[in-house]
């Protein structure tokens, strides 16, 4: 796969979707999207339209079809779907996979990989990470705010990747200004990511706030101190090796974030849309309860939300 112009299909066109995707078309290769609605009839007639910190003003012309319309086949598949629709998108992934399609789910939900590669067994699924603030910003439309865009992916142990396909998927992403790297402890990783985004959509969204306000001395930022330090105990009872303190970590990438971002449950929350609270603070909570992990910030915020 390595010697070829690599097809990626990146399913679920949201900010973190739509920012891949253009990023990706930017730099001349070749991408699909998927998405739906108006969302969908937007890309089709005006193409996707891009704000950028790190690219500036683009419209860029890209293939669009809903997941039932998409009759190709696909080297890379970004799933880039909220956790809650991760099952909807299954058929689309079997249908467009072939022997060495693979397969890098980027959510926010910790042990997605594991999760679709149950669902889809005859596909190889790794994993994913990343580190951005995108958002749709209209329709058919994505802004990419500040100067961070890292995405690192990797294979679970046990998982066997065609020889050369995560360096080639390494290179794609670094031509389009992505800066990319596979992780050699993918699960460490993505629940380091996990607990990051917990606390910080958590946080934002039980003072609601943006993450300026999280940036300053006081309660909002000791309420993202308590949860980061709560679900660092969790990892640590599973077994994660942190390569660093994830406390101090979760404050240094917070304090690189634009002040005026939020996060993408925030948002969701605050249009009265479906979120990722269940994702994001309850499957913690759970998971936390689980292994016998005290918890009082968590349980704390979660009266505010409760189903």
């Amino acid at each position: 796969m390595e010697n070829k112009n690599m097809k990626y299909l990146i399913a679920g066109t949201g900010g973190v979707g739509g920012s891949i995707a253009a990023f990706l078309s930017l730099a001349g290769k070749d991408v699909t999207c998927i998405a739906r609605g108006e969302h969908l009839a937007a890309l089709r007639e005006h193409g996707l339209r891009l704000h950028s910190d790190l690219k500036g003003e683009h419209t860029l012309p890209i293939q669009a079809y809903t997941a039932e319309e998409y009759t190709g086949k696909a080297d890379v598949i970004f799933v880039c779907v909220k956790g809650y629709s991760v099952d909807s998108i299954t058929e689309l992934i079997k249908r467009s996979s072939h022997e060495e399609t693979v397969v890098i789910p980027i959510l926010n939900v910790y042990g997605t990989g594991p999760r679709i590669q149950r669902l889809v067994p005859g596909v190889t699924v790794l994993d994913g990470c990343i580190y951005i603030v995108g958002f749709v910003s209209g329709k058919g439309e994505i802004t990419q705010m500040g100067q961070i865009f890292r995405l690192v992916y990797g294979a679970h142990r046990g998982t066997v990747v065609p020889c050369g396909t995560l360096e080639a998927i390494q290179r794609d992403l670094q031509e389009s200004g992505i800066k990319a790297e596979i992780s050699p402890d993918i699960n460490r990783d993505t629940f380091v990511k996990w607990s990051f985004i917990s606390a910080m959509a958590v946080t934002g969204a039980y003072y609601d706030v943006p993450m300026g306000e999280v940036q300053k001395p006081g309660k909002v930022r000791d309420t993202f101190i308590g949860l980061s330090r709560e679900s660092a105990a969790l990892g640590t009872k599973l077994g994660i090796e942190f390569k660093e303190d994830i406390i101090g970590y979760n404050l240094k990438v917070i304090d690189k974030l634009d002040p005026a971002s939020t996060a993408s449950m925030q948002k969701d929350m605050a249009r009265g849309h479906e979120s990722e609270v269940q994702g994001l603070l309850f499957d913690m909570i759970a998971a936390a309860e689980e292994q016998g992990i005290d918890i009082p910030t968590y349980r704390m915020v979660a009266e505010k939300f409760n189903l």
